[in-house]
């Protein structure tokens, strides 16, 4: 007689997924609608263009644009491109009709000078900044001014500035002020919302690395276990992988500044403590069943 058939057994019921598939779902929508209006407020923040001076037919022109902001030796460097309007400019603003003298202020390492009938190149020049110390990473701000006066054939004429910030990594803000003969802005220069959010990131991770070290150090040391050696091994590549870790931190912070002393160096104490006491503990151990008949 053959074999009563068995009843075909069920699979993992789909169902039984969706209390935990649909929280997931809503938390990736959440994040990623939460990271594309980060991402589009900094998008703007980039593309925004600041202007101060005279709004005149005949005036110069002057675009000023971050390119790079240097918090250790604390100045930026400012790119800077000149256009003569109206009566003041030829060949569509590329050349001054007489000598062009842009005149910076104390904060701008020099002047600009630009000769008659000749084409206007692009200038980089370094602005110094005051306020603030890169110890403070990543919430150091610093602050700086940008002014401009012109000098067409030896006399002062309407400038015009249109100042914009291609640093990706800080974010500059702007405030005009009001003036006929000269453009003045004063800038305040700040880390990015993108790095900001990133150094809080690592710190939470350096923290929680360090309180997962900690608690299996007390699963060990409470059991009185030997030497584990895998745990050995996690803990060790733990020490010096949060080194490797701390250095991907964008902006190259130096050694002392906020984020080792809020994060870094207690983690990697708490580590370097609880991987020594697993030895001593795991030591002890064997030596003590050793020695028990």
């Amino acid at each position: 007689m053959a074999p009563p058939s068995e009843w075909p057994r069920r699979g993992p019921s789909s169902t039984s997924l969706l209390p935990i598939l649909i929280p997931i779902a809503v938390l990736v929508m959440v994040a990623v609608a939460v990271g594309s209006r980060l991402q589009f407020s900094e998008r703007q923040a980039v593309d925004t263009v600041y202007t101060a001076g005279s709004r005149a037919a005949d005036r110069v022109d002057v675009e000023a644009t971050v390119q790079r902001v240097d918090a250790s030796a604390r100045e930026l460097v400012l790119r800077v491109r000149a256009v003569p309007r109206g009566a003041f400019g030829e060949e569509e603003g590329t050349a001054p009709v007489a000598d062009l003298v842009l005149q910076t202020s104390a904060a701008t390492l020099g002047d600009l000078s630009f000769e008659a009938h000749e084409r206007i190149a692009t200038r980089d020049v370094q602005v110094a900044m005051v306020g603030g110390s890169i110890s403070d990473y990543p919430f150091d701000t610093y602050e700086t001014d940008v002014e401009f006066w012109a000098v067409l054939g030896g006399e002062q004429v309407p400038v015009r500035v249109l100042f914009s910030n291609n640093d990706t990594l800080f974010s500059v803000s702007a405030t005009p002020t009001a003036s006929p003969q000269e453009a003045a802005l004063g800038l305040v220069v700040a880390r990015s919302g993108s790095l900001l959010v990133f150094a809080l990131f690592m710190m939470a991770v350096m923290w929680a690395l360090a309180a997962s070290v900690l608690i299996g150090t007390w699963y060990l040391t409470a059991r009185h276990r030997q030497l584990v050696w895998p745990a050995l091994a996690w803990m060790a590549a733990a020490l010096f992988a949060l080194s490797a870790f701390r250095n991907t931190a964008p902006g190259s912070p130096p050694i002392g500044c906020a984020l080792d002393w809020f994060a870094f160096l207690w983690a990697e104490t708490v580590i370097a403590l609880c991987l020594i006491a697993v030895v001593v503990t795991g030591v002890h151990t064997a030596l003590r069943s050793d020695d028990t008949p």
